[in-house]
Order: structure tokens, then sequence, then C-alpha cells
């Protein structure tokens, strides 16, 4: 069933609007019809069921039919911290780390960064993110809704990671004595209940930010034998963490 979400998502039996891009996207693209069903979300954890019922040029009128359980979360919430990438690279990394469930993204510059994002463009840059982690989440059908934060610096990264998570994960091409799976087979559910991962870009970390990381707390692990792109990176280790906890 698709899944939309909205701020504004009222009581059951009562009626709201999905307007614009969405309401565009479930009459034309999806060409759905009055009593057709969707799941609409307010993005913090509660789903429901509607029904469509009016449909005009930039609106559909629904109403809600039934609260659902919530049921499309990983039992342990993940901040990506993600070195800034070449290209469009970024893209693809919040597409597919929001359906393996992260909660949160934080793109960094780091020393090795080749992409450093403009102040100006920086606005532009999060806009386009965020759209892209909202429709990820509709397709996977996620009952919370992911944060792409602004670039920063990659201290201001590591200090919201201490901040925020309970475990920090930074991987590091040149850790040799912990492994990813040493460092997750050590986590146990409620004890860590939020985990932070730091992938660096192309050029990876400097050894600096991998002994500042460590002084802060972080668990440097290997991700075994190959040296995966800075896309590859990321989906590995989300991989890895849901296998951990929820299969």
């Amino acid at each position: 069933m698709p899944r939309f979400y909205t701020e504004d998502l009222p009581a059951c039996g009562e009626h709201f609007l999905l307007t614009g891009e969405t309401a565009r996207h479930v009459s034309l693209s999806l060409r759905m019809r009055a009593g057709d069903s969707v799941c609409v979300g307010d993005g913090r954890g509660r789903v429901t069921r509607c029904r469509l019922e009016e449909f005009s040029k930039e609106t559909v009128r629904c109403c809600v039919t039934e609260e659902l359980l919530p049921e499309g979360e990983l039992p342990v919430r993940v901040r990506l911290y993600q070195g800034c990438p070449k290209g469009d690279k970024l893209d693809l990394i919040v597409m597919k780390a929001v359906e393996l469930g992260v909660a949160a993204v934080h793109p960094f510059v780091s020393a090795r960064c080749v992409s450093r994002p403009r102040p100006e463009k920086q606005d532009r840059l999060t806009e386009r993110l965020s759209r892209i982690a909202r429709e990820a989440a509709g397709q996977c059908g996620r009952d919370l809704l992911p944060a792409v934060y602004p670039p920063c610096d990659f201290r201001t990264a590591l200090g919201d990671a201490v901040h925020s998570c309970d475990r920090i994960l930074f991987c590091y091409e040149e850790e040799r004595g912990r492994s990813l799976r040493a460092a997750l087979d050590a986590m146990t559910l409620p004890s860590v209940g939020s985990i932070g991962v730091f992938v660096g870009s192309e050029g990876g970390f400097s050894p600096e930010e991998a002994d500042a990381a460590v002084a802060a707390g972080a668990l440097s692990v290997g991700l075994g034998g190959r040296i995966l792109r800075c896309e590859t990176a990321p989906l590995f280790v989300l991989s890895c963490i849901g296998y951990r906890f929820s299969l």
C-alpha cells in the first residue's frame, strides 16, 4: 500500500488534505481513485490507513479510517555520518541508507574530502537530499521520517555523535585489530539504543582524524579485506547492523 507523510495527521474518523506534489503523485502517477486506501504517517512514528474521498487539481481529500501498528523501524537508532563524496553519490547514499533503516544522515567535510559544498549551495543540497529521504521512506514503509542535516566539518560531526549516540563506529581502512563484526557482537539491546556510523569520502580519513575519533570514544573498525567505495561502505555497515539487530 502506498505510504505518504503529513505533519498534521488528524484523529481516526477525521478528514485532511494531501496537497501539492503528493496529491499529483496519488492522482496522476498512481492513478488512484475515490475509495482506494493509502498509508499516511506523521513521520514521528504514528501510521494510519486512510480512504481517498475527493480529488481536485492540487488536493486529495482523505479520511483516517484505522490506526496501524508501527513496524518499519530498526530496534536501534542509527545515525550515519558521511564524508561528502564527489558528484551525486550522496543522493544514492541517502536513498539506500533510508531504505536500510537509518534515522538521520549527517554529511561532513573532512581533511581528505575532494567535494566541499559551498555555503551558498548548502540549503539547496539539504533540501534535495531531504526530498530523496522522504521519497525513499515512503517507498519502503518507514514509520519515522529520517532527518538530513546540512553539511558540517568533521569536528562538529564527531561532537554531535558523542552527544547523540551510545556507541560510535568509525570505519577506518587502516584498522587491523577490531572488525565490524566484533564490535557489533559486543553490543546488546537495550543497553545500546543508538549507534553512530562514520564513513569517509573517497580519500578516507587522515590519521589525525582517526586519533581524534578514538580519543572521543569511537570504536575504530575494519570492514574486511577489501577496500569499499565510499558509496558502498555505509550501505554495507547498515546492512550488517540490520542483520545483527533485526533478523
